[in-house]
């Protein structure tokens, strides 16, 4: 491994010159930078396989390496090095966002073939990357945080890219300023954690700061301020990965093209907070609070996203809530300890494949289709997209959960982690667990629903003028290699817990307890209940015609179509009282501190006035005034011996 670890600052190193050239080299790189967009990822996976090669072929207790490069930071008792981490965490991460960054660099080539900025989204491609692997593979929260606003820049500039010549420009701007300003409130907890562990630590470093919290350092971590620091954690993690309550970003961001929802929005920027969560674990082991807050966050996310699925017509608004719901699941699982880390990441790695996919699938509608979003204008478009219906229909079996598709074996594992018992808290398994199966149910539902509204039907409900065909080979064959991944990886890293087994040096050996139910139950229940909600869209969008226009609906579908009135409790509980201080302020502004600053130069004018008529330049005046002043002198000193005589 030592002798390859040379090439680890390539990994961030070639999308970094890469996006230089394309964003700075103007209008002579149209005609080539988005190959050499896409070669600047393809450089990375290169090294990336490379590094990870050698690392499967060291014993586990040798695959975590602190490759240092230089001292960044020294100013007063905080130093910070510049390094990289290279272990089995970071790695996974590594090859997820390079291969699938790769395969929708190569789609995008085509997907956005008319498009007359396509350098410059490439350009915006390859900072997103960079950013991207710096999170990482970073060896500091510092350096972490560097990276973590990258992708937070990276991805505004991408979900706003189309802000001008379209109707939709100005709603694509605001869903970008939307997203930026959700995530810096997130990006204020990772500051704060920051400043906590200097406090008691000293340092920023992961090497000094786990150790500490797990209490094998020289100074420890109290319990106390590790619950402040997993709690301002969480805070990061919910802005950065849409949960709630900082999850209205991720339906507008949509607004972006497909492409930046496959590679930011579903398997690579909403994952940043899951790694940081599971990083982060003997900070959330020391504090037993925070870490049920964490499952509990987790929990609701799954079920609010879910149920917001089930009502979207816009196909991609229904991956977004497909995405919440799914990143609820992996933070569920980082919540629960050395029992769930490897899950959570493990479901991480598997839906970036099916989810990029479907994704990309959805694009490909798209593109047949004029650029029509609204699932109840598709319906019999299996027959026209024939590679579309079949790839997207592996990401579909794999996001219910079928066995033996991908997402079962990483699914699985977290609902039967989520029935594990916790001591002197036996309701815990009970309701997470349920909340897990629960969750699985309603995700078979909305994304059968999707996958029929879309491709099945009794009859078309598309116009006559449209005719839908698949898009060229550069944008199916990535959805073929994301339809192998989705039917075919879990199988492979699953059995056997190969991955578990790979992640064991980062996230610790989990012991083992038996859950409150059998594991065959378990994965009994789980399956009856997908199968049940997939028959159940089955009936209503495939075998009943489906009408062009949505139905009114129950009260609770009406609520979750405006995402269950997220926004309208953000602007009641945020905007409006942020709008009120504002206005406050403003008031005060001009009426104290303008007002104040007026008067201060009258009576400075005015003093001065009073003080001029004394200089008259008169002999006699200045022979008056010292005059009286002796007066005033005599007078004074007579007062004083006076009253002393007296006492």
């Amino acid at each position: 491994m030592n002798d390859v670890i040379g090439l680890a600052p390539w990994l961030v190193g070639f999308p970094l010159i890469g996006a230089a050239i394309l964003l700075l080299g103007g209008k002579a790189t149209d005609r080539w930078g988005h190959w050499l967009g896409v070669l600047a990822s393809a450089a990375s996976a290169v090294v990336g396989f490379i590094l990870m090669s050698r690392m499967i072929g060291q014993v586990p207790e040798e695959r975590a390496i602190d490759h240092h490069l230089w001292t960044w930071l020294s100013a007063g008792g905080l130093d910070v090095d510049l390094g990289l981490r290279l272990d089995p965490l970071s790695m996974t991460f590594v090859m997820l966002v390079t291969f699938v960054g790769t395969l929708i660099h190569v789609y995008s080539v085509a997907y956005m073939d008319h498009d007359p900025h396509r350098r410059r989204f490439f350009g915006y491609l390859n900072l997103f990357v960079a950013a991207m692997l710096t999170l990482v593979l970073a060896d500091s929260y510092l350096l972490l945080f560097v990276g973590w606003e990258g992708v937070g820049l990276a991805s505004y500039l991408l979900i706003g890219f189309w802000d001008t010549g379209r109707p939709s420009a100005r709603e694509n701007a605001v869903a970008a300023k939307k997203a930026f300003v959700m995530n810096r409130i997130g990006d204020m907890g990772l500051i704060a954690a920051m400043a906590l562990m200097f406090s008691a630590v000293g340092s920023v470093s992961f090497a000094d700061v786990l150790p500490a919290a797990a209490g094998d350092g020289a100074e420890g971590i109290s319990p106390a301020i590790a619950t402040a620091i997993g709690l301002c954690l969480l805070l990061a993690a919910c802005g950065k990965s849409a949960q709630f309550p900082l999850q209205a970003w991720l339906g507008d961001a949509m607004a972006g093209p497909t492409p930046v929802s496959a590679l930011i929005h579903a398997a690579t920027m909403v994952t940043a907070g899951v790694y940081l969560m599971v990083r982060s674990g003997p900070i959330l082991e020391a504090a037993p609070t925070a870490q049920l807050v964490v499952v509990i966050v987790g929990a609701v996310t799954l079920l609010f996203g879910a149920v917001v699925g089930t009502a979207k017509d816009d196909i991609k608004k229904a991956l977004a809530a497909s995405t919440m719901s799914q990143i609820g699941y992996m933070m569920l699982a980082a919540g629960l300890g050395p029992a769930g880390y490897a899950f959570a990441i493990f479901h991480l790695l598997t839906h970036g494949f099916f989810k990029a996919g479907l994704f990309l699938g959805a694009g490909s509608v798209m593109h047949a289709m004029g650029d029509q979003t609204d699932m109840r204008r598709f319906g019999g478009l299996s027959r026209f997209l024939p590679i579309t219906w079949i790839t997207m229909g592996l990401g579909w079996l794999a996001i219910l959960g079928i066995p033996p598709f991908s997402g079962f074996w990483s699914k699985d594992g977290i609902i039967e982690a989520a029935f594990m018992p916790v001591e002197g808290q036996p309701w815990r398994a009970w309701v997470f667990g349920s909340v897990a199966v629960l969750g699985a149910a309603i995700t078979a539902f909305y994304m059968t629903r999707l996958f029929f509204m879309t491709f099945g039907g009794r009859r078309p409900r598309w116009t006559e003028n449209q005719h839908p065909h698949e898009g060229s080979p550069l944008m199916w064959w990535p959805l073929v290699f994301l339809g192998v991944g989705s039917a075919a990886l879990g199988a492979v890293l699953g059995i056997g817990g190969t991955f578990t087994t790979w992640l064991e040096p980062v996230v610790g050996h989990a012991e083992h307890h038996e859950p409150v139910l059998p594991v065959p139950v378990i994965i009994t229940t789980t399956l009856v209940v997908v199968v049940l909600g997939a028959l159940i869209a089955f009936r209503m969008y495939a075998v009943q015609l489906v009408p062009e226009e949505a139905p009114r609906g129950s009260v609770l579908t009406r609520a979750a179509r405006r995402d269950l009135y997220q926004d309208a409790a953000n602007e009641t509980l945020v905007m409006k009282p942020a709008f009120g201080v504002a206005r406050l302020v403003q008031v005060g502004d001009r009426d104290v501190v303008d007002r104040g600053w007026s008067v201060l130069p009258q009576a400075v004018s005015w003093f001065g006035a009073v003080f001029r008529r004394a200089q008259s330049g008169y002999v006699r005046s200045y022979a008056a005034g010292m005059a009286g002043g002796v007066l005033v002198i005599a007078v004074v000193a007579w007062l004083v011996v006076g009253l002393g005589g007296a006492q």
